[in-house]
C-alpha cells in the first residue's frame, strides 16, 4: 500500500498537469547531456539567477562539478556564493516562511523538476514571461497563467510583451494573438536567449538523472551480455536435448 501511495503523489502532479496543459504549445527542447560546455552554461546561469530561491538539495556541489568537468577549485571561486563546502549539498539561506510571504508559496526544489514536468515545458515557460501590471511582479506567465514568480531573466531577455494581429472575420475585425515579443531592453538578443534557457533546461535535466548516461551505457552491455548469453544457453539446450528429440 505505500508503494503505491508513493507511485500516485508521483503521478498525480504530472496527470494534472497534463489535464490542464493541452491549449499550450510546448516548444521543443533539443537537449544534449553529453554537452559539457552547455551544461556548464546552464549550471553558471542557475547559480547566478535561481539558487537565491530555488534549491537544488538532493544534489552535491561536488558530484555536480566532477560530472561537468568543472575543476573543484574553479567551481567554488565562481559557482558558490555563501562559504558552503564543496561536499555541502545545493542550498540557499532563504527562509521558507518569508519565501512563502514573499511570493506566495515557497519557491520548489528544483532538483527533479525537469522529470516532473519535463524538459519542454521548462524550455517553454521560461520564453513565455510577458508585461502584465496587474500582477504583484509585474510579469505574467503564457504556460504557467498568474504564476506567483517574478522573471528572473528579464537581465537578459528584456521584458516581452504579448502581440496581436487584426484580421477580418465574417465582415467584422477581430484582434488574434500570435505570441510574445520582446522589447530590446535584454542584454541578449532572442536566439542568444533561447540558447542560455537551452543551456539552463540541460543542466536541469542533467540534475534530475546524474547518472543517466552511465546507466544508459551499462545498460547497452547489459544487452549486449544477454544476447551473447542467449546464443551459449540455447547450444547448451540443444546438446542436452539432441538424445530426447
Amino acid at each position: 500500500m505505500k508503494k503505491l501511495i508513493l507511485v500516485l503523489s508521483l503521478l498525480v502532479p504530472s496527470l494534472a498537469m497534463a489535464a490542464t496543459g493541452h491549449s499550450v504549445h510546448l516548444d521543443k527542447a533539443n537537449i544534449d547531456l553529453t554537452d559539457k560546455a552547455s551544461l556548464q552554461s546552464g549550471a553558471q546561469t542557475f547559480m547566478n539567477y535561481c539558487l537565491g530561491c530555488h534549491q537544488m538539495q538532493y544534489q552535491r556541489y561536488q558530484r555536480t562539478f566532477e560530472d561537468l568537468g568543472i575543476p573543484l577549485v574553479l567551481g567554488q571561486e565562481n559557482l558558490q556564493f555563501t562559504g558552503e563546502k564543496v561536499g555541502d549539498y545545493i542550498t540557499n539561506n532563504m527562509a521558507p516562511k518569508a519565501a512563502a510571504k514573499w511570493f506566495g508559496a515557497t519557491p520548489p526544489d528544483l532538483t527533479l523538476v525537469a522529470r516532473v514536468r519535463g524538459v519542454d515545458w521548462i524550455y517553454t515557460y521560461l520564453r513565455a514571461f510577458y508585461k502584465d501590471p496587474s500582477r504583484p511582479w509585474g510579469v505574467n506567465n503564457a504556460v504557467f497563467k498568474d504564476v506567483g514568480m517574478p522573471h528572473v531573466l528579464q537581465e537578459l531577455q528584456g521584458l516581452p510583451t504579448k502581440t496581436y494581429e487584426k484580421h477580418m472575420v465574417d465582415g467584422e475585425m477581430v484582434e488574434r494573438y500570435v505570441g510574445i515579443k520582446g522589447d530590446g531592453t535584454g542584454r541578449l538578443n532572442q536566439e542568444e536567449y533561447d540558447k542560455v534557457v537551452l543551456d539552463l533546461v540541460n543542466f536541469l535535466a542533467y540534475m534530475g538523472e546524474p547518472s543517466r548516461l552511465e546507466a544508459e551505457s551499462i545498460g547497452r552491455w547489459v544487452l549486449v551480455f544477454i544476447v551473447i548469453l542467449f546464443v551459449f544457453v540455447y547450444l547448451l539446450k540443444k546438446e542436452y536435448w539432441k538424445e530426447v528429440h
